[in-house]
């Protein structure tokens, strides 16, 4: 018998300790580093460990156009934070945000781990 489906945004056996909100961060974190560019564009600021202006653009193989999108896409994630210096945005990571991102990941996979092996 098929096991019912779960509802939008509930993840399998999660109560009320695993609210909405850190369900939908996770996803978007998840959403950000499943592409190999925005990967790429984290390893390029975890390397430098500075503020990036220009080079991310200079570095990648990748109009212009498509670094901004994958920069907006990681910033709205959390993973990284812009400023904007005259015609140039400039970004770095985002120390604060990527502690409680890790932290929500890391409370996902305690609960899947403890999960694992109850049955099959």
């Amino acid at each position: 018998m098929a096991s019912a489906p779960t509802a939008p945004g509930r993840i399998l056996g999660a109560d009320s300790e695993l609210a909405q909100e850190l369900v939908a961060a996770i996803a978007e974190l998840s959403r950000a580093l499943s592409h190999p560019a925005r990967l790429q564009i984290l390893q390029m600021l975890t390397c430098k460990q500075t503020c990036l202006c220009g080079e991310i653009v200079e570095e990648l193989p990748l109009a212009q156009s498509t670094v901004s999108q994958h920069l907006k896409v990681l910033r709205e994630a959390g993973l990284i934070k812009g400023e904007v210096e005259g015609t140039r945005s400039c970004y770095c990571l985002d120390g604060e945000n990527i502690q409680r991102l890790r932290a929500s990941m890391d409370q996902l996979f305690d609960r899947l781990e403890r999960a694992s092996g109850c049955c099959c």
